[in-house]
């Protein structure tokens, strides 16, 4: 093998290792664009998830302030029977 067989071996390998280097390099960003892609849908997810929790929250603060209302209509009324009831006595 001459010295020009040489030169072509390490010019095939030179491009091997840059066509390698091109093809992970490529990969490796596709791989980072999907994974963003799924970052940005879990999140969006999750904020979904926090927006939900946050009106149940909300719904369930109404709710309780209305049963704390009737409740407290619901004593003043018993009051008022147990009143009665002793005048009745």
């Amino acid at each position: 093998m001459g010295i020009r067989a040489w030169q072509e071996v390490a010019g095939v390998v030179g491009i091997f290792v840059l066509l390698t280097c091109v093809i992970t390099v490529t990969i490796w960003q596709v791989a980072a664009s999907i994974r963003a892609k799924a970052d940005i849908a879990r999140e969006a997810a999750y904020q979904q998830l926090a927006h939900r929790a946050v009106s149940t929250q909300e719904k369930l603060e109404r709710d309780l302030v209305e049963a704390r209302s009737q409740l407290t209509d619901l004593q003043s009324r018993l009051t008022s029977v147990e009143h009665v009831l002793r005048e009745v006595e």
